[in-house]
This record gives C-alpha cells, sequence and structure tokens, in this order.
C-alpha cells in the first residue's frame, strides 16, 4: 500500500468547481487572478473557463476590455449521482450567498477558526480580502 503522504494529497472539489466558485465570488475577476487563488496557470483556467462556458454553466460578456461572467441560474451536476441536483446550491454554500430568491437564509456566521477548518477541510482557499492584505501591489 502506498505511503500516508500520497493518500493525502487530493483535495474533495475538482479544479472545474475551484474556477466555479472563484468567478461566482467575483464576476469580473481576471483569469490571472483566479489561477493565483486555485493555484493553477492561467492557460489551465481559460481551458477550465471555456468548458464551463461550453457546457452552460457560465457565460462570457464582454464589459469594455474586460470580461464579466454570469454563472447560469438553472445549471445542474453532470454526474449522474448527482443528476437534476442545481450547481447554485454548492457555489451558495461556498460563496456565502443565497442559491435563489425562495432559499432558505444562510447559516448563521461562522466563527474565524470554524472558516479555517471548513476551507481546509474542503480544501480552497478563502476569497481574497483586500482589507486584510499585508504589503503593496
Amino acid at each position: 500500500m502506498g505511503s500516508m503522504s500520497q493518500r493525502n494529497n487530493w483535495t474533495f472539489l475538482t479544479n472545474h468547481a475551484r474556477v466555479l466558485v472563484t468567478i461566482a465570488r467575483d464576476p469580473a475577476v481576471r483569469l490571472r487572478d483566479v489561477a493565483a487563488v486555485c493555484g493553477l496557470t492561467e492557460r489551465t483556467v481559460q481551458t477550465i473557463v471555456t468548458d464551463l462556458e461550453t457546457d452552460g454553466y457560465l457565460r462570457r460578456v464582454r464589459d469594455g476590455r474586460r470580461n464579466r461572467y454570469e454563472i447560469s441560474p438553472g445549471a445542474v451536476f453532470r454526474h449522474p449521482a448527482e443528476a437534476g441536483v442545481q450547481v447554485a446550491g454548492l457555489l451558495a454554500l461556498l460563496t456565502g450567498a443565497a442559491a435563489d430568491r425562495g432559499a432558505p437564509p444562510p447559516a448563521p456566521e461562522m466563527t474565524g477558526r470554524e472558516a479555517r477548518e471548513a476551507t481546509e477541510l474542503l480544501g480552497i482557499r478563502p476569497a481574497l480580502d483586500p482589507s486584510t492584505s499585508r504589503g503593496s501591489r
């Protein structure tokens, strides 16, 4: 059997899910910034965004010289095990936004420790908060 380190290098979310969550958090985000947040190359993110757009999960809209992304509200998971389940529920959970207007209110706020533990368990980095970043750009 493999060593313990080989068993601990997987993450719960796919790269496609991570990219979609990052875009859902900031629809005007640059793909370069998505790549940095997700720990992927910019080319990989471009390919993933094309996949997501082709399969109807998001739409790219030109906004001057930039792109904005619109998440398709009725998009459902592709795997038969989740057939018919809307992606909006996962995005709402991971972004803190309501999945739809009829959705129940979000769960009570987590403490900083609980939020850190949840993001570690999910294998994602929390959204960047410019007000708490150190250093200059």
